[in-house]
C-alpha cells in the first residue's frame, strides 16, 4: 500500500496567512491536495497539523483523512515528517507520497504516474521532475522511513534523498504544478492566473 502524507505544519511566514487555507480552484489547498490524492487511487492519506491546527480543521473538510498534530511543527518541516511516518507506520506501508501543501497544482495523473513508477521499479525514492527541474511530490519507500526518523531536527529530508540520489529513479512528467511552491503573495498571484 502506497499512503499520501500531506505536510501542513508550518507557520507561513513568508505568505503571512496559512497556506493550508488558501483557495485554489474553489476549495483550500488542503481539501485539493487531499482530493487529488484520492483521485489518483491513495487510499490512507494524513496531514500533518500544527499551527493554527484547530482553525484549519474548522475550515476544511478532513473527513476519511488521518490527522496527525505535531505539537513540535516550530522544529521545522522534518519533525512533521517523523509525525506523519510514525502515525502512518503499517506492516502494509509499502511507500509513502509525501506532499507539501504549498503544492496545489499538481494533477493526479501525475500522482497516479509516480505511484506506478515506484511499483514497477522498487527504488527507494521517485521524484517527478519537469523541464530538467525536480518538484514534488516525492515517493518515498519504507525502506528509507528508518533513516527519515533519525534526522536531527536541523537536518532536512534532501540529506537522505542525496544519500540516495544514484538509486532514485527521477520521473519526467509533463506537469508544471509539480514545479509551482506557493510560498508568497507572488507566487499565489501565479497559481491564479
Amino acid at each position: 500500500m502506497i499512503a499520501g502524507l500531506i505536510l501542513a505544519a508550518g507557520e507561513s511566514s513568508r505568505m503571512g496567512r496559512d497556506k493550508a487555507l488558501l483557495i485554489y480552484r474553489g476549495r483550500t489547498f488542503v481539501e485539493i491536495i487531499i482530493s487529488t490524492l484520492q483521485a489518483a487511487g491513495i487510499e490512507r492519506i494524513a496531514v500533518v497539523l500544527g499551527h493554527h491546527a484547530e482553525e484549519i480543521q474548522r475550515a476544511t473538510n478532513l473527513e476519511g483523512v488521518e490527522v496527525v498534530l505535531n505539537p513540535e511543527y516550530r522544529r521545522g518541516q522534518t519533525s512533521s515528517l517523523q509525525a506523519g511516518l510514525r502515525a502512518l507506520e503499517s506492516p502494509a506501508l509499502d511507500a509513502v507520497v509525501l506532499c507539501l501543501v504549498d503544492h496545489p497544482a499538481v494533477s493526479a495523473t501525475t500522482v497516479r504516474k509516480l505511484t506506478q513508477s515506484f511499483q514497477q521499479s522498487s527504488t527507494p525514492l521517485v521524484i517527478p521532475t519537469h523541464q530538467g527541474q525536480r518538484g514534488h511530490p516525492v515517493v518515498i519507500s519504507r525502506k528509507l522511513f528508518p533513516e527519515l526518523l533519525n534526522l536531527g531536527s536541523s537536518e532536512g529530508a534532501n540529506t537522505i534523498i542525496r544519500r540516495h540520489r544514484d538509486a532514485t529513479q527521477f520521473a519526467d512528467m509533463d506537469d508544471p504544478g509539480i514545479l509551482l511552491d506557493v510560498d508568497n503573495q507572488d507566487t499565489f498571484q501565479r497559481l491564479s492566473e
